[in-house]
């Protein structure tokens, strides 16, 4: 499969494994827009490779009546979506059950989970009218068992992610939409800023980039409609799974 003139839209598309993720699939020849809170960021994203053009689109995921005017257009300008990566995460500071702020509670689930749910629900029209799409979901693996150091909001809201994901995979296998979960381990992005501690250069380079994520939804991506790639795990060397 070619991803030649497709259209894509990414969020979290600003930074991270979401701009990797974007530039990655603009080079493979698809269409790419980026949904990301920050306009200035997403412009900056967009003009710092001239080659590979990526279109801004701000929106904050949570906002889901944002969330369907972008859809609406994109689809417009770019052509109907055919791929979908929800990469928009958050984490907070104080995030032990001990120090956890209610509204930063709503805030990462509304975020991580909500938003991913607001941004498939707007693009599954189009999907099914197309009988064809993906969905590619970057969840973790605190979304498949508990890390004290991610914290108890960002572990359930994860959680959440990758039921959903699953779900909709079931619902939508007939209309001919697959949807993948990618659940990293440690990815050296700018989530880390929001560690309790500060995280050593040293690690930070051990860590999975941005870019291996990216690798692995391009491979999905180019794969045939009769494949469904349900999970796909990976950690860094040094960073156990089980």
């Amino acid at each position: 499969m070619t991803l030649q003139d497709k259209t894509v839209l990414v969020t979290g598309g600003g930074s991270g494994i979401g701009l990797a993720v974007a530039r990655c699939l603009a080079d493979r020849g698809a269409r790419v827009a980026i949904v990301g809170r920050t306009a200035e960021k997403l412009r900056a994203a967009a003009s710092a490779v001239p080659d590979r053009p990526l279109h801004p689109f701000p929106c904050d995921v949570a906002d889901r009546v944002a969330v369907e005017r972008v859809v609406e257009a994109v689809t417009r300008q770019l052509g109907g979506i055919a791929i979908l990566v929800h990469a928009a995460g958050i984490n907070v500071v104080r995030r032990s059950m001990a120090e956890l702020a209610p509204e930063d509670w709503d805030r990462v689930l509304t975020v991580n989970a909500t938003g991913a749910y607001n941004c498939i629900r707007a693009v599954l029209p189009g999907m099914r009218a197309a009988r064809d799409g993906l969905i590619v979901n970057i969840s973790s693996i605190s979304g498949k068992r508990v890390l004290e150091l991610a914290g108890s909001a960002y572990c359930a809201s994860k959680f959440a992610l990758t039921a959903l994901s699953h779900a909709v995979g079931l619902e939508e296998r007939k209309n001919g939409i697959r949807v993948t979960n990618i659940c990293p381990g440690e990815v050296n992005t700018p989530i880390l800023e929001q560690r309790p501690t500060p995280v050593p250069e040293e690690r930070r380079a051990a860590m999975l980039q941005g870019e291996d994520i990216a690798q692995i939804v391009a491979t999905i991506a180019e794969l045939p409609p009769r494949a469904h790639v349900w999970e796909v795990i990976m950690t860094p060397l040094y960073q156990e799974y089980a």
